[in-house]
C-alpha cells in the first residue's frame, strides 16, 4: 500500500524509527534496521547510541552504512571495542535496551529463521547468510523490534529452521531455555504493527496503516492471524521525517557505485 506522497516503504521505516522514541541503547542490524535506527537518532530521538555487531558504540554516521565494517561507523563512534566485549560484556548482560532484527522467515511466535529454506538442512531450497549476532541479540537485548516485509512467504505458521527464538513455542519457552531478554515486543511490516499477545504469546495485529485493511494483512498471512479488537490506524509519516529519511537513502550507491538520486521505495 502506498500513501499519498510516500511508500509503504516508507512508512514502514519510519514506524520503527517512531518504536525508538523511548529507547537510549539500540543494537543495529544492517539495512531496514540501520535506516531507522538513524533515522529516528536523526529526528526525535537525538541522544540514541546505536551499537553495531562490529565493535562500534555511538555511532553517528553521516550517511547509512553499507555493512558493519563500515568505515564511517568507527570514524563517528564515541568507543570502538572488540566483537568479544560488545556481546560478553554489553549485550549478553542486558545493558541494550532494543535490538532491531530483519527476517526471512517469522512465525506466529516471532521465531526468526535466517538460515535455510526448506525442511532439509543438509540440502535446502535455499541456504540464507546465517545467524551472526541475531540469537544473542533476541536472547538478551532488553525488548526485541522485527522490521519486515509482509507476505505469506515470510510469514509462516512455523519457520524451517530456528536461527533467532522469539517466544520459541508459546508461553514459559524463553523462560525455560533461560532467556533474559523479553523477546519480540513489535513486528514492525509494509502493512502495519504485529505485538505478542501476553497471555498466548502470539503475533497478533495491534496497528494497520492509512489505506489498509484487515483483509489485507491476513492474505499476507501464513497463520489464522488474530486482530485486536482496539486496532489503531497509524497516522502517516510527517514531510520532515520523509525529509530526513530520502536524504539518508539518498546517500546509499547504485549499482553503478554513484550515489542515489531521490528517494527510494
Amino acid at each position: 500500500m502506498t500513501g499519498p506522497g510516500y511508500s509503504a516503504g516508507e512508512m514502514m521505516t519510519v514506524t520503527a524509527a517512531q518504536a525508538l522514541r523511548d529507547a537510549r541503547t539500540c543494537f543495529v542490524g544492517i539495512g531496514l534496521p540501520s535506516e531507522a535506527a538513524n533515522l529516528a537518532r536523526a529526528t526525535h530521538t537525538p541522544g540514541l547510541v546505536l551499537i553495531y555487531e562490529s565493535g562500534t558504540i555511538g555511532a553517528r554516521p553521516g550517511r547509512l552504512p553499507l555493512s558493519i565494517g563500515d568505515g564511517i561507523l568507527a570514524q563517528t563512534a564515541d568507543a570502538v571495542v572488540s566483537v568479544p566485549e560488545i556481546f560478553n560484556y554489553w549485550l549478553q548482560p542486558g545493558r541494550i535496551d532494543v535490538g532491531f532484527l530483519g527476517a526471512a522467515q517469522i512465525d506466529r511466535f516471532g521465531n526468526i529463521n535466517t538460515t535455510v529454506i526448506g525442511a532439509d538442512y543438509t540440502e535446502p531450497k535455499v541456504r540464507l547468510p546465517g545467524a551472526g549476532g541475531a540469537p544473542e541479540i533476541a536472547a538478551s537485548c532488553r525488548e526485541v523490534i522485527v522490521i519486515v516485509r509482509q507476505t505469506r512467504r515470510t510469514f509462516v505458521e512455523r519457520v524451517d529452521f530456528v536461527t533467532s527464538v522469539g517466544f520459541g513455542d508459546g508461553p514459559g519457552s524463553r523462560e525455560r531455555l533461560g532467556l533474559t531478554g523479553a523477546g519480540p515486543q513489535k513486528v514492525i511490516t509494509d502493512l502495519g504493527v504485529l505485538e505478542p499477545d501476553p497471555q498466548t504469546c502470539e503475533l497478533v495485529l495491534t496497528a494497520a496503516y492509512p489505506g489498509v485493511s484487515v483483509p489485507d494483512v491476513t492474505e499476507r498471512t501464513g497463520w489464522a492471524l488474530r486482530v485486536a479488537p482496539d486496532l489503531r490506524e497509524l497516522p502517516p509519516p510527517c514531510p520532515a521525517e520523509l525529509a530526513v529519511l530520502r536524504g539518508l537513502r539518498a546517500t546509499l550507491p547504485d549499482a553503478d557505485g554513484t550515489a542515489a538520486q531521490g528517494a527510494a521505495s
